[in-house]
């Protein structure tokens, strides 16, 4: 059973899919340190060991005391398996260099396996609060008094060969999230929650929604499908169903979407003064630099742990890897000790509301500034990865080649 405590403010910052982009070193965080930075994964684009650095010192740069990261489909070098069956395949590959090195030489690039592993045991990692989280659960005792607990999972469904931390939709994935997790760390989206590509598809997991919506976390971030970025508050109906679905458990009159891109990106049926409306409130977005929400007070929704949980997807990449998306911060309480409490209270913070979790600044292709309510946030303008892939994949582009018709 869980008993009322009082809550403590956690500052959470979120971020997902920065893909070693040199766009990244670029932004300016500002001065105020939160309790805890979560990273949702894609780390790297090609899985290559310098891109890990670049992504390790952009996390060391985060003003966070604890800094949690996983992985994602691209970082296929923290999958062993994965990675061995890609060094198998690469293995014997004629090489291509004028100077007649073997190709096999691709693990300049990538290193042993492991050697990616490695890179979070390092000295400098560790004395900058940064935590590799391994699949399942884990607690943290933070410095503001709260423990926090995690569950961290990095796979996604099968979407092309060479990627990794991947599973067949036929076969699925067992999700244990017990009830007792406060933040769901994921790469990729639940089922029908910010999860719709383009072509308005669903492409997230049906059982990790099932397995969200049983455990009703406070919090649940992810990334993976750059056009899902937003944010949405969901109140669960009760009790959850026997395979809960997105169309049966969640209270839709009640539930809240925070922001989306839809808010800002000219869509089929717009009319002009539909356009101009958007194309002002971008204006001004971009020049304020985040995303300000005040909910849920003004929503009138459930808050609280077992009546609704944040989803959150925090992709930094757009879906065409060019005008970068904007940054949005949310305010919520977390509570103390061992994190079991119903009561979760509301209050105000500067021009912010606070109201279940912690201070969640979630960057979509800027990491989320607005700490504390007056820090713009100064984000870059292009956000191009013009690298070539280096090992065997075909299909590496899948994803923004299905996205080039959205509008940007």
């Amino acid at each position: 059973m869980r008993r009322s405590l009082p809550d403590v403010p956690t500052e959470i910052l979120v971020i997902s899919d920065t893909c070693a982009s040199e766009a990244v070193n670029q932004l300016v965080f500002p001065p105020r340190t939160v309790d805890v930075a979560i990273h949702c994964g894609n780390l790297t684009q090609y899985s290559e060991l310098d891109e890990f650095h670049t992504t390790l010192d952009l996390m060391k740069k985060i003003p966070a005391r604890r800094k949690l990261v996983i992985a994602g489909n691209n970082d296929f070098a923290l999958d062993k398996q994965s990675f061995a069956e890609i060094r198998r395949a690469a293995e014997g590959t004629p090489s291509e260099d004028s100077d007649g090195e073997d190709k096999t030489a691709e693990k300049e690039y990538y290193g042993d396996i492991g050697d990616a592993r490695h890179l979070f045991e390092r000295k400098d990692i560790k004395e900058a609060g940064i935590v590799y989280l391994t699949p399942g659960s884990h607690q943290f005792h933070l410095a503001n008094g709260a423990n926090l607990t995690v569950y961290a999972c990095p796979c996604t469904p099968d979407v092309r060969h060479g990627d990794g931390f991947q599973y067949t939709r036929t076969k699925g994935h067992d999700f244990d999230i017990k009830n007792n997790i406060d933040v769901v760390i994921t790469h990729g989206p639940p089922m029908g929650i910010l999860d719709v590509r383009c072509n308005n598809t669903h492409s997230g997991c049906e059982q990790l929604f099932a397995a969200v919506a049983r455990a009703r976390p406070r919090l649940h971030c992810f990334g993976h499908i750059r056009q899902g970025w937003g944010a949405k508050l969901v109140a669960w109906r009760d009790p959850p169903s026997a395979n809960p679905s997105y169309l049966t458990d969640i209270d839709n009159d009640k539930s809240v979407v925070v922001d989306t891109l839809d808010t800002y990106h000219p869509r089929n049926g717009d009319t002009s003064g539909d356009l101009a409306d958007k194309s002002s409130r971008l204006s001004k977005l971009r020049e304020t630099g985040y995303r300000a929400t005040e909910w849920p007070s003004r929503s009138g929704g459930p808050v609280g742990p077992g009546k609704s949980t944040l989803f959150v997807n925090a992709s930094i990449q757009s879906a065409t890897n060019a005008q970068p998306q904007i940054p949005w911060p949310d305010v919520c309480n977390t509570p103390t000790a061992d994190l079991t409490t119903t009561g979760l209270r509301s209050r105000r913070s500067g021009w912010l509301e606070t109201c279940g979790l912690g201070m969640i600044k979630s960057g979509v292709t800027a990491l989320c500034g607005a700490f504390g309510g007056c820090t713009r946030i100064t984000t870059c303008r292009h956000f191009v990865n013009t690298k070539t892939p280096r090992h065997h994949r075909t299909d590496q582009n899948l994803d923004a080649a299905q996205l080039q018709t959205c509008p940007t």
